[in-house]
């Protein structure tokens, strides 16, 4: 018999996601019409599914949007380079592959829809990745992403992941309750509105839609901290918000 795995339990989390969607409820009362960039992201990629379509989860971990509604189209599939996380993949059935989306191993035109969530921030090659992407895509297909916005001042911590490693994958853990294998080193190369442009005019990519999206309440531990990221938010620029949804075509 083998040796069982041995599962790293998730630390306690100082902003637990009750804690934090608390918050953001307060926040969409204060905002009316404004959504989480989470809710903003599945309604986008939502209006691409169809009994027809076949879609890739490019870097699908250990799930997200997709595994929602892998069951409702014609195929589809996850692709991460970190076998753990697919062994952990929470949508039983789903096919899923280990690799890296520098090297798609797909056939060209094989997806009508890409999903990319929470990836671009770890990319080393994004020129390639977006290569790629067009490469897998069908004339008319749509690569939609989630990604954080490096032009927001909070990601000025985050920024430290990228030469310390070490400390990033230690506080993000700590802060939101994740086990530290299941945080990856950052590169911030796809990561502001005027990056992701370029990356889609080099790689045949047409911008259909850059969404900058605000949330106040990565750093709500408490009330005073709500309160004092609500009014930092208002008084940003607007295209400082913490988040960037991308919807990028295949000319």
């Amino acid at each position: 018999m083998g040796v069982p795995e041995v599962v790293e339990p998730a630390p306690a989390a100082l902003l637990p996601l009750a804690l934090q969607n608390t918050y953001r409820a307060r926040y969409s009362a204060m905002r009316p019409g404004w959504l989480p960039s989470g809710d903003q992201l599945e309604a986008l990629v939502r209006g691409y599914v169809t009994p027809q379509a076949t879609v890739l989860d490019l870097g699908c971990g250990r799930g997200g949007v997709v595994e929602l509604f892998w069951r409702e189209v014609k195929l589809a599939v996850g692709l991460d380079p970190d076998s753990p996380s697919l062994t952990g993949h929470r949508a039983p059935g789903m096919p899923i592959l280990r690799g890296v989306g520098e090297r798609l191993p797909f056939a060209g035109e094989s997806f009508d829809l890409v999903v990319c969530v929470w990836v671009l921030e770890h990319l080393k090659d994004p020129p390639r990745v977006f290569s790629e992407v067009r490469r897998v895509l069908r004339p008319g297909g749509h690569f939609v992403f989630l990604t954080p916005n490096l032009r927001n001042p909070l990601l000025v911590l985050n920024r430290l992941g990228k030469a310390l490693p070490l400390v990033q994958t230690r506080l993000v853990s700590r802060f939101y309750g994740r086990r530290e294998a299941d945080t990856f080193p950052v590169q911030y190369r796809a990561n502001t509105v005027r990056a992701v442009r370029a990356l889609a005019a080099a790689g045949g990519l047409e911008v259909a839609e850059l969404r900058v999206v605000p949330d106040p309440t990565y750093l709500a531990v408490n009330g005073f901290m709500f309160t004092t990221s609500v009014l930092a938010e208002r008084l940003m620029p607007k295209g400082w918000g913490v988040h960037l949804i991308g919807d990028l075509t295949r000319r």
